[in-house]
Parts: structure tokens; C-alpha cells; sequence
């Protein structure tokens, strides 16, 4: 009997030994500790979503038929050649739309860019937030081998309307507008006469209300229109010598448009005059709301006088 339990215990430890060589030998599982990845999750999941970032294809916003920009992969890029090359603008998407800014960012906002063949430039605070900011206009002339980053304002508040245009080489404009409570802002025009490299800021209207277009058709004369809610009457502002000062337009309204042709857009020089389109504002609902009244100025934008009903589709914006 002895023997036999000497026998079976024999038997248990070399299936032991056996079993521990077996063991040591064997490939070993390792399970990560809660909030850790193992080195798979780490390095090759990563590897895997840039493959495929990098591999999607642009979906580009044509502005002519080679010209065009993409916002994908949190880059802004452009093209000159219909997509075939593609250059990243050295400006961070977030402040493209930094400030008050209430739009779905799939698209830029109108008016604060230029794309042309001889000048790119985006109009943008240096930042994403805060309340007093440098607003900022990143360009290049050679489209895209050399950026310029030129200051327009050093400290600007929380920046909401904006604008940017030239007119030639040399002279363009900046309009902004910022610091808004309810249905006041404060609002202000830029000028550069060297290509965009300075600024300087025009004389200041004292006008509070949200501003609602403005520009210039020379450099010499520009205008300012004012109201963007529920407004009853076009509020318009003019310059004849560069901004060095402003008159308020007189408009002269028939009476049966009174309130219904409420705001105005920007004058076009035609001829010996200038025409400018007056909109029914957010509210019209004179014949669908669309139709616009058109007014002429045979005084370089001091007064005007209506001329005739605008249809929809005889408007730019059709």
C-alpha cells in the first residue's frame, strides 16, 4: 500500500513538471488594464484612419471652372488647376470662422475671401476666441509660393460682419463690424492703397445699428448700409473723398413703396450715373418679397431717385 501511494505521488509531479514546461513554452495573452490599448490598438488603428484621411478624395467649391477650395481634414486648400494640384493655406480652418459666426463651416463666409488668379486673401481673427483680437488678412500674390499675414486692426471686438475686395493692385477695402449686443455693433472701414500690405481705418460714422453691406466702386467714393432688423427705411452713408468723411444718402421714395423697399445694397456705376438696388429687407412681402426697387444718382451717391421695379430675375441674385 505504501508503495502504491510512492507510485501515484511519482506520477503527479512529473505531470506537474510536464505541465509547467508546456506552460513556460506556450504563446502568453496578455489583457490590458482598464483605460489601457494594447500596442495594436495604439499604433495601427491610427495608421488606418490617416491611410484613409489621406486617401479621400476633395470635394472642392469651384469659384470658375479651374479655381476652387476644400475644407476637409481640418486644411483649407486651394487649387488653380481644376484639382489637379492642391496648395494648404497656412491658416487654421477654426479661425476662418472665429467670432460671431453662426454658419454650419462648410463653406466659407461670403465676402471674406478673395480667389482669384493674382490674389488669394482670407480676411480672419488671429484667434478662435476671445473678445479683443487682431484681425488679420492672409494673402499671397504667386498663388500660393509665398503667404503674407497683413494687420488690419490690432485689437478688434468679437468680430461678426466682414468683408474684404479689391479694386485694382493697389487699393481694396475691409469692412468689419463686432462687439454686437441685440441690434447694436460697433462698425468700421479699412483702406490699403499698396496692394494690401497697410491699412488704415477711415473716419468713423458714429452709426450703431448692424450693418448690413458695404464697399467702395472707387477709390474716392464708398458707402455704408445700415438694418438688418425690421428696418422701415434704407439708413445709407456715403464718401466722395476716401472716407476722410461720411453724409448720410437721401433716398427719395415714392410713397406707395414706403416701408417695403427698407435696405440698401451696393451702387454700380452705369454710364454718367449710378444705380443701386434697395431690397425688402428680412421681412418684404411685397410680390413674394423678392422684387427690388432700383434708384439713380446723378450726384455721385447723394441723392436718389427711384426708377423702376426690379424682378428677380433680373437681379445678380436671381
Amino acid at each position: 500500500m505504501k508503495k502504491l501511494i510512492i507510485a501515484l505521488a511519482g506520477v503527479i509531479m512529473i505531470g506537474l513538471i510536464i505541465a509547467m514546461i508546456v506552460y513556460q513554452k506556450s504563446p502568453q495573452i496578455v489583457h490590458p488594464q482598464l483605460g489601457q490599448t494594447t500596442a495594436r490598438q495604439n499604433h495601427q488603428q491610427p495608421q488606418n484612419n490617416q491611410k484613409q484621411s489621406q486617401s479621400e478624395p476633395l470635394q472642392p467649391i469651384y469659384q470658375d471652372d479651374k479655381m476652387a477650395y476644400a475644407l476637409q481634414n481640418n486644411q483649407l486648400k486651394i487649387t488653380f488647376d481644376k484639382g489637379e494640384n492642391w496648395i494648404t493655406v497656412p491658416v487654421i480652418i477654426d479661425q476662418l470662422f472665429g467670432g460671431e459666426y453662426n454658419g454650419n463651416k462648410q463653406e466659407l463666409i461670403e465676402h471674406s475671401y478673395i480667389l482669384t488668379k493674382n490674389r488669394v486673401a482670407f480676411l480672419h481673427p488671429d484667434d478662435v476666441i476671445g473678445d479683443n483680437q487682431r484681425v488679420l488678412l492672409t494673402y499671397t500674390l504667386d498663388q500660393g509660393k509665398t503667404w503674407h499675414d497683413a494687420v488690419i486692426a490690432e485689437q478688434f471686438p468679437g468680430l461678426r460682419y466682414r468683408k474684404v475686395a479689391f479694386l485694382n493692385d493697389h487699393f481694396g477695402y475691409v469692412v468689419i463690424s463686432g462687439s454686437r449686443t441685440m441690434s447694436q455693433e460697433y462698425s468700421t472701414v479699412y483702406l490699403t492703397h499698396d496692394g494690401g500690405k497697410s491699412w488704415s481705418k477711415t473716419k468713423e460714422i458714429g452709426v450703431t445699428r448692424l450693418i448690413s453691406d458695404g464697399g467702395f466702386i472707387d477709390e474716392s467714393t464708398g458707402f455704408l448700409s445700415y438694418g438688418t432688423i425690421n428696418p422701415e427705411e434704407p439708413d445709407f452713408y456715403v464718401t466722395q473723398d476716401g472716407g476722410k468723411s461720411w453724409r448720410k444718402a437721401k433716398i427719395n421714395i415714392p410713397s406707395k413703396y414706403n416701408k417695403i423697399f427698407v435696405t440698401a445694397e451696393i451702387p454700380i456705376k452705369e454710364g454718367n450715373h449710378l444705380d443701386v438696388l434697395l431690397n425688402q429687407g428680412p421681412n418684404g412681402d411685397y410680390k413674394g418679397g423678392k422684387v427690388k426697387g432700383k434708384f439713380i444718382s446723378k450726384d455721385n451717391g447723394l441723392t436718389w431717385e427711384f426708377s423702376t421695379e426690379v424682378k428677380p430675375d433680373e437681379t445678380e441674385e436671381g
